[in-house]
């Protein structure tokens, strides 16, 4: 039985928990447990909470049901890109999350544009855990911990919850697409977070640390605010349209007239994308065509026991033969593109 002693979920997440390449395999093979805290989560209520959030962000809060979320971006008022956010709608609230990195902008937004007469919010970062188990077994090990029926966890969607109780207490049960889509987050009580983290290590679902998740994230081209995208990034060069992220039929909110006008046009100039090398790639390494522009640059990187340098490039759409990365001693490193399929 796998232990770690003393261990609480918090705001400052491990590296590794001693063997980055079992961590790794864990959340590709099996399951794997992963202190998602230092996130912001924010709950929103009120008269209208699900109005004003739907004027904040690129996706359509109104839409959702209890039990239901998204995914959407917050944009400056020129389309670029504030923060990545995923919405739930509860009973009485909407519970929102966002990444560390992108949390001051977007709490920033919120202070400046939300109406407190039409909407409250509360920081409950400190008083709410975030626990994900990820990984192909995710499911059976989420059903077994929480003592709930398999078919409970398995027909949740992505972005869909359930309140689901844990030593009496309620905790929401999402199914998150933070690797590859394979995966589930338990948004649980602070006072209660160490106990369900020993619970999935009891079941032998193996803790991660960030290494080993930053590997599979990086690998599966999700982006991270700060490394892939900032606020200087378009919402569709970011890819927030491809991962669900934007509504084009809802109201007006900040940033759509850029976002209209992207989509009517049909496409950017330059896109996220996932690289391969046989050598370790740099953050910040320009890429380069065959005749030798600039047409890109390096960004999230990582080393995958199984696939070797990886990485996460912002490159231009019509580039993806024939490139190298140069970092700044002049080094080339021929690369590989990702191309996704049509669907």
């Amino acid at each position: 039985m796998m232990t770690t002693p003393g261990f609480a979920p918090g705001f400052d997440a491990q590296d590794d928990f001693g063997d980055v390449t079992a961590e790794y395999s864990a959340v590709r093979d099996a399951a794997g447990l992963v202190d998602r805290s230092n996130r912001l989560r924010m709950l929103f209520a009120g008269r209208q909470p699900a109005m004003t959030l739907t004027g904040l962000v690129t996706n359509d809060v109104v839409a959702l049901r209890p039990g239901e979320g998204q995914f959407a971006g917050a944009l400056t008022p020129k389309g670029k890109v504030i923060a990545d956010v995923r919405i739930l709608a509860r009973v009485d609230d909407i519970l929102v999350d966002t990444g560390a990195d992108c949390s001051p902008g977007f709490a920033a937004m919120i202070r400046r544009y939300v109406n407190p007469r039409l909407a409250t919010y509360t920081d409950v970062s400190a008083v709410l855990r975030c626990v994900g188990v990820y990984g192909p077994d995710s499911a059976a090990a989420v059903a077994a911990v929480l003592s709930c029926a398999p078919s409970v966890v398995t027909a949740l969607a992505p972005y869909q919850h359930v309140r689901v109780p844990f030593h009496e207490t309620p905790i929401h049960l999402l199914r998150s697409t933070a690797i590859d889509g394979i995966g589930f987050d338990c948004f649980v009580p602070v006072e209660h977070a160490a106990t369900l983290w020993d619970a999935f290590v009891r079941h032998d679902v193996r803790p991660v640390g960030r290494t080993a998740f930053e590997i599979a994230r990086v690998e599966a081209g999700i982006p991270r605010w700060g490394i892939d995208m900032n606020d200087d990034t378009l919402a569709h060069e970011a890819g927030l349209d491809t991962l669900g992220g934007i509504s084009y039929t809802k109201g007006c909110y900040t940033g759509q007239e850029t976002v209209a006008r992207l989509h009517f046009r049909g496409h950017v100039n330059k896109l996220l994308r996932v690289v391969h090398a046989a050598m370790p790639l740099r953050t910040g390494d320009a890429i380069v065509n065959a005749s030798g522009d600039v047409v890109g640059d390096v960004r999230s990187v990582a080393s995958s026991p199984r696939s070797g340098p990886v990485a996460i490039a912002m490159i231009r759409v019509a580039e993806h033969e024939g490139l190298v990365a140069v970092n700044d001693a002049g080094t080339r490193t021929p690369i590989t593109v990702d191309i996704p399929s049509a669907s």
